[in-house]
C-alpha cells in the first residue's frame, strides 16, 4: 500500500488555489491519491485520508479563508 507524506496533501491544496471545506478536501485527496492510500508525517503514520485531515487540522496547518480553509507553505515543517 502506498504511503504519501502529509506535505503532498498541503502542496495539492496550495496548487489548487481554492479554499476547502472538510468534505471538499476529503474528495480531492481521494481523487488525487486514491481511497486506500495511507499518509504519514514526521510524527505519525498509517493515516487514512480523514486521519491526515484531522492531523493537519490539529497541528494548525489550516488557515481560514472566505470559502473555508487553505494552507500556507510557511506552515510546512522543513525537515
Amino acid at each position: 500500500m502506498e504511503q504519501i507524506h502529509g506535505h503532498d496533501v498541503m502542496q495539492m491544496m496550495l496548487q489548487s488555489g481554492k479554499g476547502y471545506t472538510r468534505a471538499a478536501l476529503l474528495a480531492d485527496i481521494v481523487a488525487k491519491f486514491g481511497a486506500d492510500t495511507r499518509f504519514f508525517t514526521c510524527s505519525a503514520e498509517d493515516l487514512t485520508a480523514e486521519g491526515i485531515i484531522d492531523f493537519l487540522q490539529a497541528k494548525g496547518k489550516f488557515v481560514p479563508c472566505e470559502t473555508g480553509f487553505q494552507t500556507s507553505a510557511d506552515l510546512m515543517c522543513k525537515h
